[in-house]
């Protein structure tokens, strides 16, 4: 299927690897060329050139921290104007419900509230200007049913989902398409982040980890970075216009619900 976006301009946020390197490829497969960002500039820097090399497009690569007003402000100078916004940042470390303070709150609220709103108030208007745009934000299976030890993470975005369903409502008939694509779990670090949590809280190894984990999802193993990019990609899409303020879930049938 030809998505119909060759030639678009893309900011991708915490693209050097993981599922938002998966969203870079798979757009640049399909002839937009990026704005790539993340923390470290190392990783970004290769994983930048990679897609150059392999498909041929323009690639601007920008190592700051998004979620900070001065790495938002450089990311923001260098993207200017783009026909497609995929938010994502890194989610906060799970615990307990008494594990957090006010503090942790505020800086997951940051990470995967305000900043996803930041950026969409300061790249929407000019897509709305120009009568096309998609956004994207990377956000959780957790926002369709709650993980207890992700409480952090449940709270933040679920905020953001709920910003997300009023305002892309308003700005549909503008030709701009906004929904969220809800990973479940996926071969990336957050994974083995969590793998690790477990392995230690229960002395096993990682691979008993993974395999109990696994074990929980109807696919009966972790999404690739690949496939989250194809979906992604088809939200970007020229035949996405008609979705509005969806939420999409990615997670091999782990959430148990019909709606």
């Amino acid at each position: 299927m030809d998505m119909g976006i060759k030639g678009k301009r893309a900011l991708v946020c915490a693209s050097s690897k993981g599922l938002g390197r998966g969203c870079a490829e798979a757009l640049a497969a399909e002839g937009v060329h990026l704005v790539m960002n993340a923390r470290s500039d190392g990783p970004l820097q290769e994983a930048a050139q990679a897609i150059r090399e392999a498909h041929g497009v323009e690639v601007t690569a920008v190592a700051a921290d998004i979620t900070s007003d001065e790495g938002r402000a450089r990311v923001l100078e260098a993207a200017g104007q783009v026909d497609i916004l995929v938010t994502n940042a890194g989610g906060p470390p799970p615990g307990m419900w008494t594990d957090w303070e006010r503090e942790d709150f505020i800086k997951a609220l940051d990470a995967n509230m305000l900043t996803p709103i930041a950026l969409m108030k300061a790249l929407v208007p000019g897509m709305m200007d120009r009568g096309w745009g998609r956004v994207v934000n990377i956000t959780s299976q957790s926002v369709k049913a709650p993980i207890a030890v992700l409480g952090l993470s449940n709270s933040a975005r679920a905020g953001l989902t709920g910003y997300v369903a009023g305002t892309a409502r308003q700005v549909a008939e503008r030709g701009v398409a906004i929904n969220n694509l809800l990973p479940g779990i996926h071969a990336t670090d957050r994974a083995v982040s969590l793998d690790s949590g477990v392995a230690e809280k229960q002395g096993i190894t990682m691979d008993e980890a993974r395999a109990q984990r696994e074990a929980t999802i109807p696919a009966r193993r972790y999404g690739t970075p690949g496939e989250f990019g194809a979906a992604c990609a088809f939200l970007c899409s020229q035949h996405a216009g008609f979705m509005i303020g969806q939420n999409v879930l990615l997670d091999g049938g782990a959430t148990n619900a019909t709606i």
